[in-house]
């Protein structure tokens, strides 16, 4: 009996021990990489993030956001290097800004493949998404979670309306620092620059660019009015979903339970971030678009003729990276929008 006793109080100061090994692994803060700050959908789906996980780990996991790519220095294409070499611990990244390490996720950036967020949710939410969540995770240093959105990008301009390719002949557009967006603006007669999006408003301000694609939370968010922007092209031709990941040591040095809560709270707040990113936007809500033409922007929605002519110009660059992506994947995603 003494021996039985002895045996358990062993057992349970081992179990506690090894309790107090692990917790002395949980570092005292953890750094969450986003482009967007909190003024915008972005930056506050990092922020609810923040706040979810805080709670439901008990305060044993405290995180700091830094937006901007602050951690790679503004270098939008090497936060998801970074995220596998653990510079970064967290990050909720664009589909965009890591499709150069991650070939498969440039299917978003395939122009005009999504017509609506019916569609961008046929992709994410189906089998699609978890086949790009299993790419992800096979690359073996980062464990992705769940779904946001930044939403689909539409393009602006400080010189007329456009409504063709013709429109755009010689314009400069910032674009990401992307090959698939170069290729694709110019298959459009335009002018193409790569830079940052830290660098892109001064170069709007300064006449620099002629114009950018973003979402028109963004555009509103970011009051792209003020640096010339007061042509606007409703054109829906790609979108930007975002992805919540945790580098893989970290994830590994958690409890189990912590693991879950983090995916948890990841998941919320994707879910919270897509209706946010939405708002005023989709559907019959249209009030952002209201308040970007009371701010006296000129608003163009192309008609289903205007849009095909933008298809057929782009079409060799779909065709293209369709290749590159991987001809089964886009199969697929193009099934599943069909469906949708």
């Amino acid at each position: 009996m003494l021996r039985r006793t002895f045996v358990a109080a062993a057992m349970t100061a081992a179990l506690l021990a090894a309790g107090v090994a692990q917790a002395q692994t949980y570092r005292a803060e953890y750094r969450l990489s986003t482009t967007l700050g909190p003024a915008f959908a972005w930056g506050q789906a990092g922020e609810r993030w923040i706040e979810l996980v805080r709670e439901k780990t008990q305060g044993r996991i405290n995180i700091k956001l830094y937006s901007g790519n602050s951690l790679v220095g503004g270098e939008q294409t090497r936060e998801f290097t970074a995220i596998r070499q653990g510079v970064i611990d967290m990050s909720i990244g664009s589909t965009i800004n890591w499709s150069p390490q991650i070939k498969e996720l440039n299917l978003f950036s395939l122009p005009f493949l999504m017509p609506d967020y019916k569609a961008m949710d046929a992709l994410t939410q189906g089998e699609v998404g978890k086949d790009l969540f299993t790419i992800l995770d096979k690359r073996g240093d980062v464990v992705p979670l769940a779904w946001g959105e930044n939403g689909f990008r539409e393009m602006s301009n400080s010189k007329r309306a456009i409504t063709s390719p013709a429109d755009m002949k010689g314009m400069k557009f910032r674009v990401v620092g992307s090959p698939l967006y170069n290729e694709t603006f110019t298959a459009l007669g335009a002018n193409p620059t790569q830079m940052s999006w830290a660098d892109a408003q001064p170069a709007l301000a300064s006449g620099a660019v002629d114009g950018q694609e973003n979402p028109l939370s963004v555009f509103v968010a970011a009051k792209l009015t003020n640096v010339g922007q007061k042509h606007l092209t409703l054109w829906h031709y790609v979108a930007d979903p975002l992805i919540f990941v945790v580098n893989r040591q970290v994830w590994n040095s958690w409890t189990p339970a912590d693991r879950e809560a983090v995916r948890q709270a990841a998941l919320q707040a994707g879910r919270e971030n897509v209706d946010k990113a939405r708002k005023g936007i989709a559907g019959s809500d249209n009030a952002v678009l209201k308040q970007i033409e009371a701010s006296g922007v000129t608003v163009t929605h192309l008609t289903p003729e205007q849009r095909e002519a933008f298809v057929k110009a782009t079409r060799p660059v779909y065709d293209k990276w369709a290749k590159t992506i991987g001809a089964d994947l886009v199969k697929k995603a193009e099934a599943a929008i069909a469906k949708r």
